[in-house]
């Protein structure tokens, strides 16, 4: 069973973008910058943080430097910036590292955007109680079990996922646990992972999609 919380050394993901990005600076909280990316709600990034293919490079002179398709723009507070369109990775996954060696990345569960760690320990997605519930998914409708967490123990209860998708990449009839109470965070474990082919190259791991 997976749902170990806190017990590994967990990796985050970010997919880079496969159309054009805009970027904008709602706002800097000293050393976090408050960006908003294709319209959604602002959210705070740290320097060397990317998330959905932008990167944080630096905060400097009441301006975030930001990296978006390669390339390193500038931002004043309600400026915005647009990236050059990406090639498509079709099958494909690229992860980047921040300057923590983390990844991270919003995909969907069931057409529900999730936001996720990658845990290569865990050995099925786990999702928190909160999590399942905007997903759909019943904890009493599941084969019950227990899983070993930082915690102590916790019950969990076993589902599949119609569907997990990230970037381009779409998965059916995945495994997945719900635990009772909330998790900080879904994580993504080897139940998605092992249907990947994964290479590691210094700071950029590629994710291609094997059935």
């Amino acid at each position: 069973m997976a749902g170990h919380c806190t017990a590994f050394a967990f990796l985050m993901l970010t997919v880079p973008p496969l159309l054009a990005q805009e970027v904008g600076l709602a706002g800097l909280l000293g050393s976090k910058a408050m960006l908003t990316i294709n319209g959604a709600a602002p959210r705070a990034l740290t320097v060397g943080q990317s998330l959905d293919g932008v990167r944080l490079v630096a905060i400097q002179d009441e301006q975030a430097i930001v990296e978006i398709a390669g390339r390193k723009r500038a931002l004043r507070v309600g400026q915005h910036a647009l990236g050059a369109k990406a090639e498509s990775g079709g099958h494909k996954i690229i992860l980047t590292a921040d300057a923590q060696g983390h990844f991270q990345t919003t995909g969907t569960i069931n057409g529900t955007s999730v936001h996720f760690l990658v845990d290569t320990g865990a050995t099925m997605i786990s999702l928190g109680a909160s999590d399942a519930r905007r997903i759909g998914l019943d904890f009493n409708r599941g084969q019950k079990g227990i899983s070993q967490t930082a915690n102590g123990q916790v019950v969990v209860s076993r589902v599949k996922l119609d569907t997990v998708r990230i970037g381009e990449v779409t998965l059916h009839g995945i495994d997945a646990t719900i635990h009772q109470n909330d998790m900080p965070i879904a994580l993504l474990g080897m139940s998605f992972l092992n249907r990947m082919d994964m290479q590691r190259d210094g700071p950029t791991m590629t994710l291609k999609k094997r059935y």
